[in-house]
């Protein structure tokens, strides 16, 4: 299972429901670990300092501050980005599939886009 940081942008049905159907699901919110002002590449570093990747749908600037890391050498164990025009059922699905079925090695200095 790996563990998730969800960015304050993020659609909390969705991760009500994968704590339901996760067994063992392991995200901690933004804004429970004072992050919900903070800049993007202060979110990614507390990602990376406590492995977890993040999960947001912010597609316009995350991913860019996630390749800076990735490029500057810096520790980033992954970024999930879920289009906010899917519909819930499948974001819950994929995500579900993914934390399940991923480890955080496959997910390291990636950026991966849902749906898939």
């Amino acid at each position: 299972m790996i563990p998730l940081l969800v960015y304050q942008n993020f659609n909390e049905h969705i991760v009500d429901a994968l704590t339901r159907r996760v067994a063992d699901f392991d995200a901690v919110l933004a804004r429970h670990v004072a992050l919900a002002a903070a800049p993007d590449p202060e979110v990614l570093e507390w990602a990376a300092a406590h492995g977890r990747i993040l999960v947001t749908h912010d597609r316009r600037t995350i991913p860019d501050f996630a390749f800076q890391r990735v490029q500057a050498g810096l520790p980033m164990p992954g970024v999930f980005v879920v289009n906010d025009a899917m519909p819930n059922a499948a974001a819950i699905e994929e995500l579900s599939l993914a934390i399940r079925c991923l480890t955080a090695e496959e997910c390291s200095n990636l950026v991966t886009f849902f749906p898939l």
